[in-house]
């Protein structure tokens, strides 16, 4: 049966075909669908049992060289239609039974061009037979393929999760060669970039099974091993090292005990780096330098490994002949020439000149820099090159200084709990003022000296206005969470120390007695208050109370501090019992500091006074056993702040402390001879020292993204004293460890060292007596590896040496313990800087039996080594 039907079929068509030769019209579209697609998927029959393929390919066409003549729409029918309803087809036509419309006209191809523009079919063809002044409609249509979902096979949920977002790939989606193509060139550079630049990536087609026209694509990803570079190759450098080529690439590396240092290949970043290895060959003189050929290959025996080559032309090595100026009006030749730095008879250096005349950055020295700070943001220099036989290049710098531009309005928005007030009396830039980029820097290092803000965010929006030399300059600020709760316990002198804390940055006093401004409290001046406990149960008790106003009165960047601490310690070392001695302190503190203009605005300069009293009771553990001994000091400081982000991860800029604590000579004017023998009890009822200390930190980024940053530090105290016959039994220092439990008696401070136990470096020459001098130095690798709005996590590495000492006679600058190690860093909003470190500690001590003092763990809360 299914043949007869095929063979009448067949022959109606012949029939017909001949009685009307021009009497069918077809529409169609290219389709989107290869051949060797198609035979994947399944053609499905029409009704009549013949692939609707076919017929729409054997359909005949309209001579529309026949005079056009009216017919009545008779019959409608739809063939082919397996997933769309066919009446749907009929309805959205335009053409109804009974009609009349013109054949041959446009009517049939207006109507079908409406259906394909509905993105449904893949083909349609229409067929028309008559009966008189009557037409019947045949249309022939090829649904499209539709792509139901999607899958990836051989890789893990993460990775599925990464490739179906790159991808945006979409249920219902049209499939079409040029989609499945684009899929895969994402989804090869998506595994290029993560370094498996052998992956084999295919995929299959199988059909859905609820839709018959819709189908589900699976890739089929086999990642293989990750392949880095191994080498990379010069050819051509007669003169330039192939080291010093290979450095001069930031991205582009091979792979090395450098864990930091990416050795994957991408191809933008080796674009980038092919224009770095130019311009380091520039610098060099060699002026001409072309890169003639790059490539990658597979490297013999190492399937891990790929080789990176690039073939140079060197050229002629280039010196400067004559460097001549014009245009410069407010500067002389000879300051310009001073800052330039380069000379006739210099190799030819264009990244130099070009760094030096427009700088890379606001903060580098550089002409452009230094006219920008006048005012002239629209200066242009120009270095216009003129080649002299012989291989020497003459050099004109043309100079356009234009106008001074002033600044025209001053805003910032994004700060929703700090007040305006407090951040306008921060900015140096005001309207008015001529521009300058210096002032502009320096109010980013305040508001970001603030610790309110992200630092990553701070930089300002400079618009200028050409035409009204005008320059409007906007902050975009983006609060951080800096209010910190300290939950943390420690071990020390013997003794497990539960602490309590909590310290809140942004308080605002004057609206203490708002009651709607407290959510939690009442925020938004900048002030800060802090609340730490400290407690062993009845043996160990603590109490402090800190406040710091950063601008008193409001008016001037003058800063109050105001401090009060509490401790007790007794011999009651367990629940229930009672205390038969105790040790007591009480002291306050207050401090004035002032930001100074000179030498330069990142200065200031505090004074304080510092008042204590130590209570000992029956106290066998210290040189005075009962007593009172009192503390009267006055503090001296002088620091200079330029670090770009205090609070979180500083990439640039430098941090010098100097201060002193001096306490009145009280032995040259009592009348007291302390070379005799007196009680302990009456040689330190006024304690006397004067002590010192001297801290600096640098910040220097060692990667063109600011991520990879060293810290250098240097660290410096002395206790030292009036009267040999009256040292201070307080105020010492003791090094080693981590210092975490914060329990300290005796005013002694402790210093960490990592690698070491706690207090292993102190030279203990009496009981209770500490060390009066100390040096330390710390380098530390630093590296980012979260940094996202409030949150930051970067890992360490570490290097540090340092030793403490008795007495200023028995220093030894050079005599230090050195330690190395490794460390974790995460910094959380409420808990503030949580740290981990292992260090190795490479010499001995009193207690490692004669060995080395091996690793060990230290613990950092809020704290930098």
């Amino acid at each position: 049966m299914r043949i007869a039907r095929r063979l009448i079929f067949a022959t109606l068509v012949t029939i017909l075909w001949a009685a009307h030769p021009a009497r069918a019209q077809q529409i169609a579209i290219p389709d989107s669908i290869s051949r060797a697609m198609a035979t994947v998927m399944p053609i499905y029959d029409s009704l009549l049992g013949q692939s609707v393929e076919n017929e729409l390919n054997v359909l005949p066409r309209v001579d529309y060289n026949q005079t056009p003549k009216p017919y009545i729409v008779g019959e409608v029918r739809v063939h082919g239609a397996i997933a769309v309803d066919p009446q749907m087809v009929i309805d959205n036509l335009g053409i109804e039974t009974g009609d009349t419309i013109t054949v041959p006209g446009d009517a049939i191809t207006i109507a079908t061009r409406s259906l394909l523009d509905r993105r449904f079919f893949a083909n349609m063809k229409v067929g028309t037979s008559f009966r008189a002044d009557t037409i019947d409609l045949d249309i022939y249509l090829r649904e499209r393929i539709q792509v139901r979902g999607w899958d990836f096979i051989g890789i893990k949920s993460g990775e599925k999760k990464e490739l179906e977002e790159k991808l945006r790939l979409r249920q219902n989606a049209e499939l079409s060669d040029y989609l499945l193509t684009t899929c895969m060139d994402l989804i090869r550079k998506y595994y290029d970039e993560k370094a498996f630049r052998n992956a084999k990536i295919d995929y299959t087609i199988t059909p859905d099974t609820l839709i018959k026209t819709a189908v589900v694509v699976h890739f089929n990803i086999d990642k293989g091993d990750k392949v880095r570079i191994g080498e990379i190759r010069f050819e051509g450098n007669d003169h330039l090292p192939a080291k010093k080529l290979a450095r001069s690439m930031k991205k582009t590396h091979k792979v090395s005990i450098n864990f930091l240092r990416s050795s994957k290949f991408k191809e933008k970043d080796f674009e980038e780096d092919l224009e770095n290895v130019r311009n380091y060959a520039r610098s060099q003189g060699y002026r001409d330098v072309v890169i003639e050929e790059d490539s990658t290959y597979a490297i013999p025996g190492k399937p891990k490994r790929m080789g990176v080559y690039i073939k140079l032309r060197e050229g002629d090595k280039y010196h400067y002949r004559n460097i001549t100026w014009l245009g410069n009006t407010l500067y002389p030749t000879s300051l310009l020439e001073q800052t330039i730095g380069l000379k006739s008879g210099d190799v030819y250096d264009s990244e130099t000149m070009n760094s030096r005349l427009n700088g890379q950055s606001p903060t580098d020295m550089s002409i452009a820099n230094t006219y920008k700070d006048q005012g002239y943001l629209a200066f242009q220099a120009d270095p216009v090159e003129t080649v002299v036989p012989g291989d020497s290049v003459d050099v004109e710098i043309r100079i356009i200084e234009g106008s001074q531009f002033r600044i025209k309005n001053v805003t910032f928005d994004g700060n929703t709990r700090t007040n305006d007030h407090v951040i306008r009396r921060e900015l140096s830039t005001m309207p008015g003022e001529l521009y300058s980029q210096a002032l502009l820097m320096r109010t980013y290092q305040r508001l970001a000296s603030m610790g309110q803000f992200d630092a990553q965010t701070l930089l300002p929006n400079v618009t200028p206005n050409i035409q009204q030399e005008l320059v409007d300059i906007n902050y975009s600020l983006k609060e951080v969470q800096n209010d910190q709760l300290e939950l943390s316990g420690g071990w020390g002198a013997g003794m497990f120390i539960a602490s309590v804390g909590i310290n809140f940055t942004n308080v605002s006093l004057r609206k203490f007695f708002d009651k709607q401004a407290w959510r939690p409290y009442p925020a938004g001046d900048n002030q800060t208050i802090g609340l730490k406990v400290q407690t062993n149960g009845s043996y160990y008790r603590a109490l402090s109370v800190n406040f710091m106003e950063p601008w008193l009165g409001g008016r001037k960047p003058t800063s109050l501090s105001v401090s009060f601490y509490t401790s007790r310690e007794t011999n009651a070392y367990y629940l229930g019992q009672k205390a038969t001695a105790h040790f007591g302190t009480i002291g306050g503190s207050i401090g004035i500091g002032k930001r100074l203009n000179w030498p330069d605005p990142y200065f200031t300069l505090s004074v304080g006074l510092t008042m204590q009293s130590y209570n000992l009771y029956n106290w066998d553990y210290f040189i005075v056993k009962d007593g009172t001994c009192n503390t009267l000091a006055l503090n001296l400081g002088i620091s200079r702040n330029s670090v770009d982000d205090i609070m979180q991860y500083p990439t640039t800029g430098s941090k010098f402390d100097l201060s002193a604590a001096l306490t009145p000579p009280w032995s040259a004017f009592d009348g007291k001879d302390y070379s005799k023998p007196m009680t302990d009890r009456e040689r330190y009822h006024w304690i006397e020292y004067h002590k010192w200390k001297f801290n600096a930190q640098w910040f220097v980024p060692l990667s063109a993204n600011n991520k990879l940053v060293l810290m250098a530090r240097a660290q410096f105290g002395y206790l030292g004293s009036y009267n040999k016959n009256k040292p201070s039994p307080f105020e010492g220092f003791q090094m080693g460890g981590d210092g975490l439990s914060g329990y300290s008696l005796y005013g002694v401070e402790t210093i960490g060292l990592r690698g070491y136990k706690e207090n292993a470096l102190t030279p203990l020459a009496d009981y209770g007596i500490y060390a009066r001098i100390f040096s330390k130095y710390t380098l530390e690798m630093r590296y980012p590896l979260v940094r996202t709005g409030g949150t930051l996590v970067y890992a360490l590495a570490f290097g540090e040496a340092g030793n403490a000492f008795q007495s200023l006679s028995e220093f030894k600058p050079f005599s230090l313990k050195r330690s190395a190690g490794i460390g974790l860093r995460v910094y959380l909003p409420f808990l503030g800087m949580l740290g981990i470190d292992w260090g190795y500690g490479f010499d001995q001590t009193s207690d490692s039996n004669g060995k080395a003092a091996g690793g060990k763990f230290s613990f950092s809360l809020g704290q930098t080594f």
